[in-house]
């Protein structure tokens, strides 16, 4: 991809700000791409640069819009194979294996989703960042399931749009050591990082952390664990473990969270990513994608029955 550059003329009768303005004329550019944009200079209002997003842009204004060519990626891409769902010309839709890292990241520079990915689709090179191309939303390293990837800008966009609209379905297998204190609930506490240990994540007051809502049903009960079908409208870090564990019920094999010594023998947490409903660019109506429970998880079931 090349750089490219853009004349605008505001044709707007009242003032606006610029950031609002470049995201309704830019087709496939989010409000956050375009504020980067401003904020790294690559905006001209009138042959002056304007690096403040929120600046108010007078009817008449003519504004140049720069865009660089993205860097290159110094991610390598790895011939891993991958248990592909779907995929089309916009997306790549993957049923993750437990132990798989998504995106590189300290202490993982190699062996994730995203180099796999590259090897398997060279066009995510670059599409939405250079450090996460490809990526729209995460899976825990241990966890399995189905996990969705944008092989292109406009489709990184409109998939991350619905997101952060909370459009999306996310629905979790997850088994639990005991049992939630009622059958079905819904969980509206905020996570942040824990005070006394960075590397893990906490219930935290809001003005701590970030909303996070999930919502659990009870599947089947078993005498020392219960299965249950966990919905999440919040895409937060660990945010089904931290939200089951302050139920007093944490996910079997958790070993952070949970009990150090897993209660059934299990080499991960009991996590899994069963459906994901989604809209894919070009269609109207959302399409579900689901992924049934890997041998591990079902063999750990078979035995309790």
């Amino acid at each position: 991809m090349s750089e490219k550059t853009f004349k605008i003329l505001y044709q707007g009768e009242t003032e606006e700000r610029l950031d609002k303005i470049l995201t309704a004329e830019l087709e496939g550019y989010s409000r956050s791409r375009v504020q980067k944009l401003i904020e790294n200079g690559n905006i001209l209002v009138n042959g002056c640069p304007i690096q403040k997003k929120g600046e108010s842009i007078l009817p008449g204004a003519e504004i140049s819009v720069h865009v660089p060519a993205p860097k290159t990626s110094k991610i390598i891409p790895e011939e891993i194979a991958l248990d592909v769902i779907f995929e089309n010309e916009d997306v790549l839709v993957i049923n993750k294996s437990a132990g798989m890292v998504v995106h590189p990241a300290a202490g993982h520079s190699s062996g994730t989703l995203v180099h796999a990915a590259l090897a398997h689709s060279p066009e995510i090179e670059g599409v939405g960042g250079v450090k996460r191309p490809g990526v729209v939303h995460r899976l825990d390293k241990d966890t399995s399931g189905v996990i969705i990837m944008a092989k292109n800008d406009k489709s990184h966009i409109f998939l991350q749009n619905q997101f952060q609209e909370r459009t999306v379905e996310k629905e979790y297998l997850a088994l639990v050591d005991g049992k939630p204190p009622t059958p079905q609930g819904r969980i509206e506490i905020a996570i942040g990082r824990d005070f006394t240990n960075r590397q893990r994540m906490a219930p935290v007051f809001l003005k701590d952390g970030k909303e996070a809502i999930s919502e659990y049903h009870t599947i089947e009960e078993f005498t020392n664990h219960t299965l249950l079908k966990v919905r999440i409208f919040t895409g937060r870090t660990h945010q089904i473990r931290v939200h089951l564990t302050h139920l007093k019920c944490p996910v079997v094999g958790d070993t952070i969270y949970g009990r150090n010594n897993p209660s059934l023998p299990i080499d991960r947490q009991f996590l899994h990513a069963a459906r994901l409903v989604i809209t894919i660019p070009g269609e109207t109506e959302p399409r579900l994608f689901a992924s049934p429970l890997p041998p591990d998880l079902a063999q750990i079931l078979e035995e309790l029955h």
